[in-house]
């Protein structure tokens, strides 16, 4: 099944060119990192992916269905929900702790979180392997890569199909870029969901060990860089 689909794609959104993705089809369960996007880019293509956008030209395809043929606000929150974005532009309450920021996708009682919804949030903590000793800190005393672990908790939370990765690297150190890539592979393998990464890191892009593509922004072409028989062969060779 065809999760994600971009045909013939442009968008104006003020840079020196137009946002443009000839082809990208996603299937379930696959994984995609396209690089070549600055921030504002990738901004657009998140926008353009959920329907908050549309395009100036061209087709993008949800789950079979155009995002032109989104009726209203409340269409478009259903479609959205199938969704996961991790993105520095998703807010964070500093202030709170971890596990009040992973509740707030199940109640807004979070001073603090009733029970069950406690749970769940405790459940979110584990699965991006956030380490219980910062489950009661306060974000603001958290460091970037464990910030960015509550981001992916907060992306999972209402079981998405495909995951949307924004620049996620962008305000990690190098030495946890990998690992980071690392998690959201497994974590993906694990719920059986699609990947897109948008961004500049290719680093991060072959941590996530699917398709890797480099966006030619004259045209809009897609090339390939690394697929994942490669990136299978090369970490068997460096396990032998």
């Amino acid at each position: 099944m065809t999760i994600l689909e971009f045909a013939g794609v442009s968008k104006a959104f003020g840079g020196l060119r137009p946002l443009r993705i000839a082809a990208l089809r996603v299937g379930g369960g696959e994984r995609v990192a396209l690089v070549g996007f600055d921030p504002p880019m990738a901004e657009v293509f998140v926008n353009l992916a959920t329907g908050a956008a549309l395009p100036d030209d061209g087709e993008v395809t949800q789950f079979g269905r155009p995002t032109s043929a989104i009726a209203d606000g409340d269409e478009w929150l259903a479609a959205v929900d199938r969704f996961g974005i991790v993105s520095g532009r998703a807010v964070l309450l500093e202030q709170m702790t971890a596990v009040q920021n992973l509740a707030m996708p199940f109640t807004l009682e979070i001073e603090p979180p009733p029970p069950a919804e406690r749970a769940r949030a405790e459940a979110l903590a584990r699965e991006v392997d956030l380490a219980e000793v910062r489950w009661s800190a306060p974000l603001s005393q958290l460091d970037a890569a464990a910030a960015m672990r509550v981001r992916l908790g907060r992306a999972i939370a209402h079981d998405p199909q495909i995951l949307l990765l924004e620049h996620a690297s962008a305000a990690l150190a190098r030495d946890h870029v990998d690992a980071f890539g690392a998690l959201v592979r497994s974590v993906a393998e694990r719920r059986g969901i699609a990947v897109v990464s948008v961004g500049a890191d290719e680093a991060f892009a072959r941590a996530l060990g699917g398709t890797v593509a480099a966006l030619d922004a004259a045209t809009g072409g897609l090339k390939p860089r690394t697929r994942l028989l490669d990136v299978f062969r090369r970490n068997r060779a460096t396990d032998a």
